[in-house]
């Protein structure tokens, strides 16, 4: 009888599971299962920011994203 309430508990365990990676989508599952191996950071208020470099659209090129002689400013917006 436990072995049939545990198989049953199982099923709707991976049923769930399916359910959820087809609403959402594989690489968010993937995502969201990185995110929680996170770790804080070592900087600290008032540290410099670390070097950085942007990779243009075509792959090939590089710019520094922090200039020591201007501010940087970085806007994230929706440009559609």
């Amino acid at each position: 009888m436990w072995k049939k309430i545990v198989l049953a508990i199982a099923a709707l365990l991976v049923l769930g599971a399916g359910v959820m990676v087809a609403k959402i989508g594989p690489r968010n599952v993937i995502g969201m299962i990185r995110y929680d191996q996170r770790r804080e950071g070592d900087l600290k208020v008032g540290d410099r920011a670390p070097a950085a470099m942007l990779v243009s659209l075509d792959g090939k090129s590089q710019s520094p994203l922090f200039s020591a002689d201007k501010p940087t400013v970085l806007i994230f917006g929706s440009f559609t």
